[in-house]
């Protein structure tokens, strides 16, 4: 009998199934459920980051021009963080490295293996040519970005979940993992049935429930110039930490912990060295979310010198006012010095 949903005696949860399926056909294209969970999560995150950055007096959807050049180098970044952190998945004798067209390639993402970490290399790399080309701050878009990162990340981990990857230690809690024997990660001499940590419901509560305290912090001024992304940093990264340690699956060791370990670890460091450098260096409020001399054009366009009142010139015409006849002239023309007119 499956574990799936069943309850005990007590009425309590039992277990949490795999799903049954990961894709679906859609005529000839295989659509994985791995996919859609990162890309609603990219759709998540760009609609949140816009209207955060709309509020602050960005140009709307700016964050498009800003996503073309950060999401694909996410995307490669994770992807080759992977691959170098797991590098016996792909490279050695047996091993299908470089054909596209068979299983287990370094290019098949589609069967998963993606590094959060790489991404954020990745996107920050291409978030900071974005903001180059567009004029955006480049902390002023961090800061927008950070909640809707954290809730893209939540959303892209129910991937793992239909992938059935990513499970922690054996577990008799109510709430274990189903994950079937035949499973490549299954532990070798566990029993069928054995039930797991599922570490990736425990990231997405842990990131959901950091969803809501930044956008929580955000609302204080205090949080820019980069604080609230550095914030982000140490919350993900903290609890990456805990929920990395009891994960099962294979990983590179490194002077006794897992890579992504060490990778949380210069996570949360870096985010401490953010916030701080970025407190001492601007503690007062970011001016405008544009770089100096690339503001919006857009906006009070009929009067573009607002700020410096001898740059405007009055060039319309001088109101006409009618003379009643008879009225008292109330200038004169000038006259010579002999009195002539």
């Amino acid at each position: 009998m499956s574990l799936a949903l069943h309850s005990t005696f007590t009425g309590v949860l039992a277990s949490i199934p795999s799903p049954p399926v990961s894709y679906f056909d859609l005529g000839p294209v295989r659509i994985h459920f791995y996919a859609l969970c990162i890309i609603a999560g990219i759709i998540a995150a760009t609609l949140l980051t816009n209207r955060r950055l709309t509020k602050r007096g960005a140009e709307p959807w700016v964050v498009i021009d800003i996503s073309i050049l950060a999401v694909p180098l996410a995307i490669i970044g994770a992807r080759i963080f992977h691959v170098l952190t797991h590098p016996n998945f792909y490279f050695g004798e047996g091993k299908n490295t470089w054909n596209p067209f068979e299983p287990g390639s370094v290019w098949a993402i589609w069967e998963g293996g993606i590094a959060i970490f790489g991404a954020l290399i990745g996107g920050a790399i291409g978030a900071y040519l974005g903001c180059r080309w567009t004029g955006i701050r480049f902390w002023t878009f961090a800061d927008a970005l950070a909640p809707g990162l954290l809730l893209a990340q939540a959303m892209g981990r129910f991937g793992n979940w239909f992938n059935h990857e990513l499970f922690g230690l054996p577990t008799a809690l109510p709430w274990g993992l189903e994950i079937e024997s035949t499973n490549s990660a299954f532990p070798p001499g566990l029993p069928d049935g054995t039930l797991f940590h599922p570490t990736f419901l425990y990231e997405v509560l842990w990131n959901g429930l950091g969803v809501l305290v930044l956008l929580w912090l955000g609302r204080k001024l205090f949080f820019q110039w980069g604080r609230l992304f550095a914030i982000y940093l140490i919350w993900y990264s903290a609890g990456r930490i805990v929920w990395e340690s009891i994960r099962i699956d294979p990983s590179e060791i490194i002077l006794g912990l897992r890579s992504n370990v060490w990778a949380a670890i210069i996570g949360v460091v870096v985010g401490l060295v953010i916030l701080v450098v970025q407190t001492r260096r601007h503690p007062g409020l970011e001016p405008s979310p544009y770089q100096p001399g690339r503001e919006r054009t857009d906006a009070d366009a009929d009067v573009q010198s607002q700020n410096n009142p001898s740059d405007f010139v009055d060039v319309s015409e001088p109101p006409t006012e009618e003379v009643t006849a008879g009225a008292t002239a109330t200038s004169t023309a000038p006259t010579s010095e002999d009195g002539s007119r």
